[in-house]
């Protein structure tokens, strides 16, 4: 209803929704962050950690880093294609390949940006979303593709070593929603070095996200309009965010329509990044298609702010 209302009060005063909810002043186009290796919950796979990302942030506008996405899509397919590994794809459009490890997505990913003809860490980036609630149990984390299970302290060494070693731009999830305390383990190892975005922990609630900001938790929120459950509520956690100096990742859910809703709150607010699946599937491509068509109405005021967005 909320979202209604909002396309309703667009229409009537005959304004794209994108420049409706940002009052003229939404010009900025997202970063994508696109989810091409799919495994956990989102795939039925050998992968414990749910979503591996290409990041295009170092292309110079929105529609050269779909581009830039696309190529890298495509090559990874014929990477996995090469090694005869599966090339089905997952709930939001990625490949779901069996692999030794969740440390092989990251290679295999490299590895295809490499064959697209891009620089890893120039070009393209990385972004991991854990999803670590979903193997977090009796305290520990169990990465069944490791064959192994980890402390709170050791996920964190896992995750820096990985830091360390990959053009890693964002982590989303990297501790799970109840370990607190792993996720202040986690913020002050790795805040200064790259993105850490709160989902299930924050769940896209001001007075969850409140509690975080207080115990330094993240450096970033995940936001999906239709998890609080108003879009005012949305907005007002979104502010909560800039205003503390959090970035706004603005998102897709798994269960998707082809509904373009997220694409203009992206703009509206200037949040610079998206994160609405991989590059196949007509419900991931409408955001993508829609956000192409925002670009091309703003012209020469549209901006794409790049690696700028992130936290480094």
């Amino acid at each position: 209803v909320s979202l209604a209302c909002a396309h309703a009060g667009a229409a009537a005063a005959g304004k794209a929704l994108f420049d409706y909810l940002g009052k003229g002043e939404g010009i900025t186009l997202p970063v994508p962050m696109m989810n091409i290796i799919n495994g956990g919950a989102h795939a039925d796979n050998s992968v414990d950690m749910q979503e591996f990302m290409i990041i295009p942030a170092g292309a110079p506008s929105f529609s050269e880093a779909l581009r830039y996405g696309t190529e890298v899509f495509h090559a990874l397919k014929k990477v996995l294609h090469d090694r005869g590994l599966n090339t089905a794809v997952g709930d939001e459009g990625g490949f779901a390949p069996d692999l030794p490890s969740n440390e092989a997505a990251i290679q295999i990913i490299i590895e295809a940006i490499e064959l697209a003809g891009f620089v890893p860490g120039k070009d393209v980036y990385i972004g991991l979303d854990a999803a670590s609630s979903e193997f977090y149990k009796d305290g520990n984390y169990h990465l069944t593709a490791e064959g192994r299970s980890y402390t709170s302290a050791e996920m964190v060494d896992l995750l820096a070593d990985w830091v360390s070693k990959y053009p890693i731009l964002s982590i989303e999830d990297g501790m799970a929603e109840q370990d607190w305390d792993g996720w202040a383990l986690l913020t002050e190892r790795l805040k200064s070095k790259v993105q850490l975005v709160g989902d299930d922990i924050f769940v896209t609630n001001a007075k969850i996200l409140r509690e975080g900001i207080d115990k330094k938790i993240g450096n970033s929120i995940l936001i999906k309009v239709n998890q609080i459950g108003t879009l005012t509520e949305t907005l007002d956690t979104m502010r909560l965010a800039e205003e503390n100096g959090y970035t706004n990742v603005v998102s897709h859910r798994s269960g998707e329509t082809e509904d373009t809703t997220i694409a203009d709150l992206a703009v509206a607010t200037n949040a610079g990044q998206i994160k609405t699946g991989s590059m196949s599937r007509s419900d991931r491509m409408a955001k993508y298609n829609q956000l192409l068509r925002i670009e091309e109405a703003l012209g020469a005021r549209a901006k794409f702010l790049g690696t700028a967005v992130f936290h480094r």
